[in-house]
């Protein structure tokens, strides 16, 4: 055991291995045994740590337990889980302290525990400590950490405190490792988790950011293109208007892209992301009408036949007409991009116990065996003639998303070489 300050202290693990402090009451023994236990049955992270605290409570001293994860390769501790028998909790869950200029940076340093019997003195002698200023608010006196290692590495530190001072004795220093020992399971899994987790979340919070600015420039520039295009600005030659136009093309294609991403960034970026139904939409009047609308200058550049074949008998739906306009708008722009020039697209809508809306085209198609990878994030069909056009690998898996979120359903079927049709279906519980 090493004394650093008097009233901070870090003990070895290797000199309790052998010491009569080491050893645990029948009590202890019980509570490590039903860790184990619970950990084995893959109960929550959540639900083991109020266990520990409720249980530690009644044999040792414990007012609060609280569990840190380390981020930014050791140099941050971000609360992950907060359990106090007391009101108000000032340091709750999600506080952030760096561990530079704290003590925890030997606790990680050297991997040992650490106690501190006095919190009051220990401010004194570190008045830059802001966790411990708001545990002192607490009511909190006393306090033992211990790191817990994965792969060689600290990944979080377990807290136990007390409102009595001098109370973490050597004992409780060996049950809170023995504790940590039996953790070290489920608090990796819970660690790569939400490491995953806050990855997944910051990279689609940046592509919504990215493709939210870029959307209005380019809209603009193609805005300002077609207008030097059709003469508003000026005659142009022939050989002018054919490059403006290309730079069209390019910059639609580059808005398509950010359009993509965009949805992707807004189903994706948060994970309570919710349709907001509205009662009584006319699917062929509000939906279907303006996502063809929107495609039809696609259709016509490609001198392609648009049949509609849209019952009148429709009835009106409860459904978020915003995303289900994404997902037509996206078919179409799908059946236009990869059909026949001069071919045949159908748009057919018809309600049998539930709404059927079809988007057929004459074109390549794919084989049945890459049907599987139809509606998966960022994945593309692999064939000479699909991989001629550019396309993002977003769009029927948004599709796919926002069906799911109508609990509906979506397929795919084709004759290769011949023709494609999507499908998507919306039940009769959403409709009125």
């Amino acid at each position: 055991m090493i004394a650093e300050q008097a009233t901070v202290r870090y003990v070895e693990p290797a000199e309790l291995q052998h010491s009569p402090c080491s050893r645990l009451s029948k009590g202890e023994e019980q509570i490590l045994d039903d860790v184990n236990r619970r950990v084995g049955a893959c109960e929550s992270l959540d639900g083991i740590l109020e266990f520990l605290a409720n249980s530690l409570s009644e044999v040792s001293p414990c007012d609060r337990f609280s569990l840190a994860f380390i981020e930014e390769q050791g140099a941050r501790a971000v609360s992950r889980f907060t359990y106090a028998f007391y009101d108000p909790v000032v340091l709750k869950t999600g506080y952030v302290e760096d561990i530079e200029g704290s003590s925890l940076k030997t606790v990680l340093g050297r991997r040992v525990p650490r106690v501190i019997s006095d919190l009051s003195a220990y401010y004194a002698q570190s008045p830059h400590s802001r966790s411990t200023r708001l545990l002192l608010r607490e009511g909190v006196a006393s306090s033992l950490t211990c790191p817990l290692c994965v792969d060689g590495r600290v990944v979080a530190l377990l807290f136990r405190s007390s409102r009595i001072s001098n109370v973490y004795d050597d004992h409780q220093v060996a049950l809170q490792l023995a504790i940590t020992e039996r953790l070290s399971q489920v608090i990796e899994k819970s660690y790569r988790i939400e490491q995953l987790a806050q990855a997944n979340q910051a990279y689609f919070e940046m592509l919504g950011f990215v493709t939210h600015e870029l959307k209005s420039p380019v809209s603009s520039m193609i805005t300002e293109a077609t207008l030097l295009r059709d003469g508003y600005l000026g005659e142009l030659q022939a050989t002018q208007r054919e490059r403006v136009g290309k730079m069209i093309e390019k910059g639609q294609y580059l808005l398509t892209l950010v359009n993509d991403y965009l949805n992707l960034a807004q189903l994706e970026g948060n994970n309570q992301q919710q349709a907001n139904f509205a009662e009584g939409i006319d699917l062929a009047s509000q939906v279907l009408a303006p996502a063809i609308e929107i495609v039809r200058p696609q259709i016509q550049s490609k001198h392609m036949v648009l049949e509609e074949n849209i019952a009148s008998d429709l009835p009106t739906a409860r459904i978020d007409a915003a995303l289900i306009k994404v997902v037509l708008v996206n078919l179409i722009s799908n059946a236009v991009k990869y059909g026949f020039p001069k071919g045949t697209i159908r748009v057919s809508a018809d309600y049998a116990e539930e709404h059927r809306i079809a988007v057929w085209n004459e074109g390549p198609g794919f084989p049945e065996e890459q049907q599987d990878r139809l509606f998966r994030r960022f994945s593309r069909l692999n064939t000479p003639e699909l991989m001629k056009e550019k396309g993002t690998g977003v769009g029927l898996y948004s599709c796919w998303r926002i069906i799911q979120m109508h609990a509906g359903r979506i397929t795919a079927r084709s004759k290769h070489g011949e023709w494609a049709e999507f499908t998507f279906t919306l039940p009769s519980h959403l409709s009125r």
